[in-house]
């Protein structure tokens, strides 16, 4: 797992605790803040999941090669 993945997913739980609580005591800006901080977790673990496969696909090349 590397940095963007666990930042991302951490902030994806952070967005979804917000969310909840906005609907919670009904503030709407809150809510709305959540549901941007989810996106942007889900984008950026995306990256790092994107990332961790290239890098898993280079080393089996490389593996291969030296084999």
């Amino acid at each position: 797992m590397n940095k963007d993945q666990v930042k991302g997913r951490a902030e994806d739980v952070k967005g979804k605790v917000k969310e909840t609580a906005g609907k919670v005591v009904g503030n709407d800006r809150l809510r709305v803040e959540g549901v941007a901080d989810q996106v942007a977790g889900k984008s950026q673990a995306a990256y790092g999941d994107a990332k961790q496969k290239t890098k898993d696909a280079a080393k089996d090349v490389l593996k291969r090669v030296d084999d």
